[in-house]
């Protein structure tokens, strides 16, 4: 069952992932519009942020049924 704080953690590990991929295909590109550093600063703080927001998703729902 869906409760406001999994869809809380849901929503911020779409966000996270979009960022991450968005990341990817700018580093692939050859001249990311942020900088090289930015952009993977970017990519390495929200490829684990949208993992671990999506588990905690995933098991406030489970503890919710």
């Amino acid at each position: 069952m869906m409760t406001p704080k999994s869809s809380l953690f849901l929503g911020i590990s779409c966000v996270a992932a979009i960022a991450v991929v968005g990341c990817v295909f700018e580093l692939t590109s050859g001249a990311p519009d942020w900088g090289s550093a930015l952009t993977t600063g970017v990519l390495v703080a929200c490829l684990p942020l949208s993992v671990w927001a999506f588990l905690e998703a995933v098991k406030d729902a489970k503890n919710n049924l």
